[in-house]
């Protein structure tokens, strides 16, 4: 471990002097017990688990799934984080333009909005989540986590389509 070496004196008649011990001290243990601390910790550390939320996605079919109009509830993702929304479907089939709503990610927002239209519609209420080509992958994220939040059994992630995006631009 260490060991004390001496250095051979001189053969010069004369002064005495002491001798100098020169120590050398061998670190091989300490590192060794280094590494077995270092291994320990790591084999005994629970890491972080991520937070994931399951998404139960519906069997692939060919056939679209039939909406009611007075059961739905439209969620637009738009830009710099602000969430749309209005009763019902877009379309041009229905005649008048959807009055579209703006409001925020916040407990006050989007949360109150999906509970109120729970309150009226129980269990029958869908939501359809269209993102704007503008919106942020954090909108998503945290829209998924209102529904989650709110208990909204049934949304879809549904494509933008040209009807949505014109109402966006108008307001």
């Amino acid at each position: 471990m260490a060991e004390i070496q001496q250095q051979a004196g001189s053969s010069k008649p004369g002064k005495r002097r002491a001798k100098k011990m020169s120590t050398r001290i061998d670190m091989t243990p300490m590192v060794d017990l280094a590494f077995l601390l270092l291994t320990f910790f790591m084999l005994t550390t629970t890491f972080a688990r991520p937070y994931t939320m399951e998404l139960n996605m519906p069997v692939k079919s060919h056939e679209p799934t039939k909406v009611k109009a007075s059961e739905s509830l439209t969620i637009l993702l738009g830009r710099n984080h602000r969430v749309h929304y209005f009763n019902g479907l877009n379309s041009a089939r229905e005649g008048a333009a959807a009055a579209l709503q703006t409001t925020s990610f916040g407990s006050d927002g989007i949360r109150r909005v999906l509970q109120a239209r729970q309150r009226q519609q129980p269990g029958r209420l869908v939501v359809l989540i269209k993102a704007s080509p503008e919106a942020k992958y954090q909108d998503m994220v945290d829209i998924l986590d209102e529904m989650n939040i709110s208990h909204q059994q049934k949304y879809a992630l549904v494509k933008i389509t040209q009807d949505d995006l014109n109402l966006l631009k108008t307001n």
